[in-house]
């Protein structure tokens, strides 16, 4: 049997993937909201499995334990979380794009288009992801789980009961998890129904967001290089229009700014020389 100290040194390059790939999913995110396009990836959490956890579904599973790495793979687990079922499947194409690049997929379980008998759905994508250690490079498993918000938080309430019954869950409460499974499908069909409204209204705000910090920046420009009165002309111009919804006045307010920008900027340089 490993002890501790064993554990925490196998675990160390899981916790660094996990890490990674967080970072990866939210700089994917992140390039599309820059972009003022809607993004399919809602928000991203990560963790490594408890070592007692691991030693748990060794066991139940039979894996002997020197083939734990090789056989588990859910040591390193990322949950991508997605507002709609259409998403889920645009990250699972994001995914096999970058395959052979950052990390290479192995296989896919669609527990969305094919349930569990509990109700559970979910898209688990395994794949082989390269770490840098101290020892020098290592290949790890990971499994990422795409699902929309509804299907996380019915899974979430399915994984404590599981936890608390273990597999002896009375049979009153699997169906009800079976009834609100079928609910929660419900309301994800409906989300679906109206997704065009939601991303529309979505891209704008993003775009309205992205308009307003870039005049915000722009007007600190002007006051780092002492341009105290076009800086605070600016500034008032944006007080008037702070609270509207009409993005072309932030537009028009932002391309007066630019325009201003290059002039003092060829003026401290004239200056200097």
């Amino acid at each position: 049997m490993k002890v501790i100290q064993e554990w925490k040194t196998l675990l160390i390059p899981y916790e660094q993937a996990v890490e990674e790939l967080k970072v990866k999913f939210k700089a994917l995110r992140n390039q599309y909201r820059e972009m003022n396009e809607y993004s399919p990836i809602e928000f991203v959490t990560g963790r490594v499995k408890k070592i007692s956890s691991i030693i748990e579904k060794a066991e139940r599973r039979k894996i002997p334990m020197d083939l734990i790495e090789e056989q588990m793979e859910d040591i390193a687990g990322i949950r991508v979380m997605c507002q709609f079922i259409n998403d889920i499947y645009a990250v699972v194409e994001l995914m096999h794009e970058r395959s052979g690049k950052d990390f290479t997929v192995l296989y896919e379980k669609d527990y969305i288009r094919y349930p569990k008998e509990s109700g559970y759905k979910s898209y688990h994508i395994i794949i082989r992801y390269p770490v840098q250690t101290a020892f020098g490079p290592k290949e790890i498993l990971a499994e990422i789980q795409i699902r929309t918000l509804a299907m996380n938080f019915w899974a979430t309430i399915e994984h404590s009961l599981n936890y608390k019954y273990k597999s002896h869950m009375p049979e009153e409460i699997s169906e009800r998890l079976k009834t609100s499974a079928l609910a929660a499908t419900q309301l994800d069909l409906e989300m679906t129904e109206i997704s065009k409204e939601v991303i529309t209204a979505q891209v704008l705000f993003e775009e309205k967001s992205n308009t307003i910090r870039n005049i915000t920046d722009n007007i600190q420009v002007l006051f780092s290089q002492g341009k105290q009165k076009e800086a605070l002309d600016f500034q008032k111009r944006f007080d008037k229009i702070k609270n509207s919804d009409n993005l072309f006045e932030f537009e028009l307010l932002l391309a007066d700014i630019k325009n201003a920008l290059p002039k003092y900027s060829l003026f401290e340089k004239g200056r200097l020389l």
